[in-house]
């Protein structure tokens, strides 16, 4: 297992800053993502670490290893495209067998190594079969046994589940998770899809504009952003402006356009880190009543069923507010019903800029 290891690594297209000063370390035997928008940077930045491209500052080390002058083919990695990239005319079998006759490897160390690749990706119905034979999730799974097999340092995998239907992406998710766990393999996984990193990842970095904005656990980015884009990228959420009033052992007194609420910091506050903003998640609020701290009035504009939750769109003052509440507890939420909701002060996250 390798660790990797990027420092203050930059890349530029012309007048164009892809990836911006990261600086970033993945742990031995880590499922770690690159989590943003198109166009932040993180395809770019695999291909920096898999040697496709040459940063323009900053090294990358696999191990401590600096490898910029280390070429793709002796990087010992393991590659998993967007698009699977089978060779058409070849098996299952031979598809998975050719990296490791380009290394070549005895034939009976072939055989052995590819038997046991098929059986750990459930494949050895489909051996002898071609990649027009098989379905969709059966190509990512050869493509899979393909980048394994060679025994590789580390995994990069790109948007591998982005061509698959939603019931195979879920079942391809939990053979991800089930494979790298056994395997050990460090691997990094570059997404847009926002699940995919928060149900799969060790940690996570979003990214945006070429910068790594935030690094932690899919549950410490998702409860504690710590910015505007972090907050509004990652699921729904309702962003307030806010202004700082008063702060007492671990308890702000803020402004929102609904009059004064009460939230738990974790990080002290002052005149020069003052609040703008302050995060309420669309699953966080609660039914409240005229006693209850931290309280709005808003009228229900619409109410979308998603099977287990409904998303409840209302409007309170001149803000729009969502509420995310499963369908089992949901009330009558009719077009023009008033109601008032309530923020936990412990689930309030309070954002500068």
């Amino acid at each position: 297992m390798t660790a990797v290891r990027l420092d203050q690594v930059s890349k530029r297209f012309g007048t164009t800053v892809a990836v911006h000063d990261v600086s970033l370390t993945v742990a031995s035997g880590e499922l770690f993502f690159l989590l943003g928008p198109s166009g932040c940077g993180k395809t770019t930045l695999l291909r920096l670490i898999a040697g496709f491209l040459q940063p323009d500052q900053g090294e990358i080390y696999f191990a401590d290893r600096p490898m910029r002058h280390v070429p793709v083919q002796r990087r010992n990695l393991g590659i998993v495209f967007q698009h699977y990239a089978l060779w058409p005319h070849r098996t299952v079998f031979e598809n998975i067998a050719y990296g490791l006759e380009v290394r070549r490897l005895p034939r009976a160390e072939i055989q052995r190594r590819v038997n046991d690749i098929l059986q750990l990706m459930r494949l050895e119905a489909w051996r002898d079969r071609y990649p027009g034979q098989l379905s969709g999730g059966q190509q990512q799974r050869v493509a899979m046994a393909r980048a394994l097999v060679i025994r590789p340092q580390v995994l990069l995998l790109d948007e591998p589940l982005s061509n698959l239907d939603a019931a195979l992406r879920q079942e391809l998710r939990e053979e991800i998770r089930r494979i790298q766990r056994e395997t050990h393999i460090t691997a990094l996984y570059v997404t847009h899809d926002q699940s995919e990193a928060l149900s799969l990842a060790d940690r996570l970095a979003v990214m945006h504009q070429g910068r790594i904005l935030q690094v932690g656990t899919p549950r410490e980015v998702y409860d504690r952003p710590t910015s505007r884009f972090v907050a509004t990228f990652l699921g729904l959420g309702n962003l307030l402006p806010c202004r700082l009033l008063s702060q007492d052992n671990g308890i702000c007194c803020i402004e929102t356009p609904f009059g004064s609420w009460c939230a738990r910091s974790e990080s002290s506050l002052n005149s020069s880190r003052q609040p703008k903003y302050c995060l309420v998640r669309a699953e966080h609020w609660q039914l409240a009543d005229e006693q209850t701290a931290n309280r709005l009035e808003a009228i229900v504009k619409r109410a979308e069923f998603h099977g287990d939750f409904l998303q409840v769109e209302l409007v309170a003052s001149t803000q729009t507010i969502y509420w995310r509440v499963p369908t089992c507890q949901a009330p009558d939420l009719r077009p023009g019903l008033r109601l008032q909701l309530a923020a936990p002060p412990d689930r309030i996250v309070l954002l500068g800029d």
